[in-house]
């Protein structure tokens, strides 16, 4: 698989699909996702082998008496779903997971390609992040001196 990278603007038509970009697809290498509820008011697509790795790991780890690791379970692993990518190229995303992202029918949204992972954003809901974030992008960049150079 080729790194998923890039940002893409597209349209969730009225059945709630979108074009998935053709770039992305071409790295992914398969016509499936799991897609499920993000951080930051997103949605994260996975491919199944990193989906795979980072739900065992979660799991592994995971106790259902440890009340902080539930809440993982219940936020990340459980809502979600394995979807496939049509033979137009265009990905549902389902009801519940566009309503936790704010994704509208007809409305415009923005895929960024993470490198191992993609993030879904209603395109309203990025600006206002990205604007809400933006006096703390300079601190984040600090914080990784030691790996960036």
């Amino acid at each position: 698989m080729d790194l998923l990278i890039g940002e893409f603007n597209v349209t969730m038509d009225d059945k709630g699909r979108f074009g998935f970009p053709s770039k992305l697809r071409s790295a992914l290498g398969q016509e499936e996702l799991f897609v499920t509820q993000g951080l930051d008011h997103c949605l994260m697509l996975f491919t199944s082998e990193e989906w795979l790795k980072l739900s065992e790991k979660i799991i592994g780890s995971a106790s259902i008496f440890d009340n902080k690791k539930r809440l993982i379970l219940r936020r990340f692993i459980a809502p979600a779903q394995r979807l496939e990518i049509d033979k137009s190229g265009r990905l549902s995303i389902p009801q519940g997971l566009r309503d936790f992202a704010s994704l509208k029918l007809g409305g415009e949204c923005i895929v960024f390609g993470m490198n191992r992972y993609m993030e879904l954003w209603d395109a309203a809901e990025f600006r206002k992040f990205d604007e809400e974030s933006a006096s703390s992008v300079q601190e984040a960049i600090e914080s990784m001196r030691d790996i960036l150079l």
